[in-house]
């Protein structure tokens, strides 16, 4: 559609002194072209050569020389027509846009007429197909109700027609009976009647005892026991309309209560105030903690999550939105975290083997077998390094208590490392050894007592695990292309009683490693 044609424009200058008019049409040649400029209403003999902006007039020569504008800001007559053509021309422009947005907004909503008049049509197939499969459903159901009826009638009409026959059948054989007995009545001879009235008597007492009581009752009543609850289906008629449904809004993430603990985050959200949306539940992302793609972390109905295992040292991004069932909404802000540098933990009395006993806030570690048992940590590492020292309490009769790291399925049972879900080292007084899969190596002198402290370093940015012993580096390093998800693990007997430290810096002056013995 296009714009109207612009109309001829009307000024008006309107002051204390005089009035101004000019008409203008597009195209036109103004009045009195080529004639020499207008004069001063006031002073006939002056043109109009400069512009009172005091008072929006254009003035004479002689108009400044009487005083009347002495104090008014007075300027060239040609500098403000150019300046307030170029203010008119600058409206213009804005007004020009303005048609053109309005010229654009009329376009769409042209369009919009032609969406509405098809989405009516598609919502009014789409209602009636609705209507008619409720239609199809009561017809089909009236059909079984029907039969229902018909197989009550027919049961009925059976009854009363088996009745019907017994009865006629009996009544047909007392008739029968009763007018031969009516006879032999009438018989004269005594000795002939009573030949017979002995036994016409007992077939009359069978036939009176045939008639029981119920005999002559109907079995069934002409009154059907079926009574259609239809109450609930016309009220749920009645209530049939449109759920104006509409997509959740946007969660709004609890940054008070949003918190990291060791490699740990916690997330928690709510729906913003006067939110009249239903809320089916919610889907939580999370990055991998190195700036790649989110990941569904948790789908359903909480607003409160926290998601165990993630790397240390880490950032992690998370965002969270709702759904229902028309739909997924839109995601929140995102919220950055930040997982710890240095892990905090303590021994898991859930995954420890029943003999291990912890005290201390599960920080202390003892066993109530003389075999060797296996307690973890509640720490799991999965990338960057790590170091945490356990303190000999006790340490009687030269027990070989192993230190190191392992799967969280690992056999609890026997020492650490003779599995293959475990990378250890055990030790006694004097030596020790390096062990997995049950295979020693790398024997090295200088072993522990009571106070010693062995350290447990865990690099997995290189992928290797060293041990120490009172400071000083225990042989070389122990295992190397360790790769995967490990907890702190330790296996023990009575004999020795262990302490653990953790958050500790990652040791970084550390002696030279004794020499392995051959």
């Amino acid at each position: 559609m296009e714009p109207p044609p612009m109309p001829a424009f009307h000024i008006t200058l309107q002051t204390e002194h005089t009035t101004a008019t000019a008409t203008s049409n597009a195209g036109g040649k103004g009045a009195g072209g080529g004639r020499k400029g207008p004069t001063c209403a006031e002073h006939d003999l002056e043109n109009y050569s400069m512009y009172c902006v005091s008072c929006r007039s254009p003035v004479c020569y002689q108009c400044l020389e009487d005083g009347r504008h002495g104090k008014h800001d007075v300027k060239a007559l040609g500098a403000m027509w150019k300046q307030h053509k170029a203010q008119l021309s600058q409206a213009l422009n804005g007004v020009s846009d303005k048609a053109k947005e309005a010229k654009e907004f009329l376009v769409q909503l042209k369009n919009l007429l032609q969406q509405i008049q098809e989405n009516g049509l598609d919502y009014e197939a789409c209602l009636v197909a609705q209507c008619d499969a409720l239609v199809d459903a009561l017809t089909r159901q009236k059909a079984k109700l029907l039969t229902k009826v018909t197989k009550e009638r027919e049961h009925k009409l059976k009854v009363v027609w088996d009745q019907i026959n017994h009865c006629t059948l009996k009544l047909r054989q007392s008739t029968g009976l009763m007018e031969y007995c009516l006879e032999v009545i009438k018989e004269n001879d005594p000795s002939g009647f009573l030949q017979i009235s002995d036994a016409l008597i007992k077939r009359v007492q069978v036939s009176q005892e045939q008639w029981v009581k119920g005999a002559l009752e109907p079995k069934v009543s002409a009154e059907f026991d079926l009574t259609l609850d239809s109450e609930p289906l016309l009220h749920s008629i009645h209530q049939l309309d449109f759920i104006q449904m509409k997509l959740p809004p946007v969660p709004l993430l609890q940054l008070e209560k949003c918190c990291t603990r060791n490699n740990s985050v916690t997330l928690a959200w709510r729906m913003p105030p006067l939110s009249h949306n239903p809320v089916e539940g919610y889907i939580l992302e999370l990055d991998d903690g190195d700036g790649g793609q989110f990941r569904e972390v948790y789908v359903g109905k909480e607003t409160l999550c926290t998601i165990d295992g993630l790397h240390f040292n880490s950032t992690y991004n998370a965002r969270v939105k709702a759904f229902n069932s028309s739909g997924v909404g839109p995601y929140s802000k995102t919220v950055v975290l930040q997982t710890s540098d240095v892990a905090w933990f303590t021994f898991d009395p859930s995954s420890a083997h029943r003999d291990i006993v912890l005290s201390n806030d599960n920080q202390t570690a003892t066993c109530n077998s003389y075999d060797d048992r296996v307690v973890l940590g509640t720490a799991t590492f999965s990338k960057g390094v790590h170091y945490w020292e356990l303190h000999v309490d006790r340490y009687d009769n030269h027990p070989d208590p192993a230190f190191g790291i392992a799967r969280i399925n690992v056999v609890k049972d026997m020492m650490l490392g003779k599995d293959d879900k475990a990378w250890a080292m055990y030790v006694d007084n004097n030596r020790s050894w390096f062990m997995h899969c049950n295979s020693h190596t790398n024997r090295t002198e200088g072993g522990v007592s009571k106070g010693a402290t062995v350290g447990v370093l865990l690099d997995l940015n290189k992928h290797n695990l060293t041990f120490y012993i009172n400071g000083q580096q225990q042989g070389p390093p122990a295992f190397e292309n360790v790769e995967g998800v490990f907890m702190p693990a330790l296996s023990l007997n009575r004999n020795v009683q262990v302490t653990l430290h953790t958050g500790l810096e990652v040791p970084q002056n550390v002696k030279q490693p004794k020499l392995p013995s051959n």
